[in-house]
């Protein structure tokens, strides 16, 4: 006759058996761990492969204010009260938008204008950041033609005393050589050199975090251009700056990132054209021959 097990029997079995069962996962996992050099998620001996570098944007309180000369208190109380005051106490959030299709075999600059969907991407994009709610401090337009007009047909949204300000360091270009490399787009060594060091200098005018007299948080728009806002997104975030060429973004889209007051960086939204309706969405420009197809039917 077969002997009965009792329920706690049973519980006891069943456990052992998970016991058993995760002793054996855990035995297979240390030797792929000691054969690929990978540890598990939930392991407390992970070193990360990049540390963050909090004085990113040499605004770090602790880089600005001389060390305590010694130990005695009043030399110790006069270091932190440096420390308080310099530190930052607001946020300042970040939104680059990309400007609306444009012809891309425009002779000039100029003859680079927006088409007619892309007049309507600008148009949504501007009712999408009114609709935000948000008071907005300052706008910043890239003098590129098709940045211009698409900056225009948004303040129609904004209120009409927003600061607005042109900068030519948000122009287009070819920021930095990208990895991996692509075929079809391969510009001279000199046009990363010129345009690397002036795109660099944007993002340095604009990408820091708020100076210590900042009571309130900011709200900054950017109207620029694809190239520029990837390059700036991989270094805000410390990313391999080389990797901006990996990352698609849509016309009239809204990228977002906040700078925090200890100099940490959050994306809170990349490439966003939620707001607009699947036939407005596009991330390729357009040639003049085929200016019928970039017309839409109301």
């Amino acid at each position: 006759m077969m002997p009965s097990f009792s329920r706690l029997q049973k519980i006891a079995i069943i456990s052992l058996g998970a016991v058993g069962g995760g002793l054996a996962y855990y035995q297979l996992n240390s030797k792929q761990e000691r054969k690929y050099g990978v540890h598990n998620s939930w392991t407390t001996n992970y070193s990360p492969s990049v540390k963050w570098d909090s004085n990113w944007d040499h605004r770090d309180p602790k880089a600005i204010v001389k060390p305590p000369k010694s130990s005695k208190p009043e030399e110790e109380n006069r270091y932190n009260e440096e420390l308080e005051k310099n530190k930052s106490k607001a946020v300042r959030h970040i939104f680059m938008i990309r400007h609306g299709q444009y012809f891309v075999d425009g002779a000039t600059d100029k003859d680079r204008v927006l088409t007619e969907l892309g007049r309507k991407q600008a148009d949504l994009t501007g009712q999408r950041l009114a609709l935000l709610d948000i008071k907005w401090d300052l706008l910043v337009r890239s003098t590129m033609t098709r940045a211009q007009e698409t900056a225009m047909l948004i303040q129609k949204h904004l209120p009409a005393d927003l600061e607005v300000i042109n900068c030519s360091l948000i122009e287009e270009g070819a920021p930095i050589p990208p990895e991996p490399p692509v075929g079809h787009w391969r510009p001279e060594p000199k046009q990363f050199f010129q345009d690397g060091a002036r795109i660099e200098a944007g993002f340095r005018r604009y990408f820091h975090r708020a100076p210590p007299e900042q009571v309130r948080d900011s709200y900054t728009l950017l109207v620029c251009h694809a190239n520029v806002i990837r390059y700036f997104v991989c270094k805000a975030l410390q990313f391999p700056p080389e990797a901006w060429l990996r990352i698609s973004l849509n016309h009239g889209s809204i990228t977002w990132v906040s700078i925090m007051p200890n100099g940490n960086v959050v994306l809170r939204s990349l490439s966003d054209t939620g707001f607009m309706e699947p036939k407005c969405v596009t991330s390729r420009n357009s040639f003049l021959r085929d200016a019928k197809k970039n017309t839409l039917e109301e």
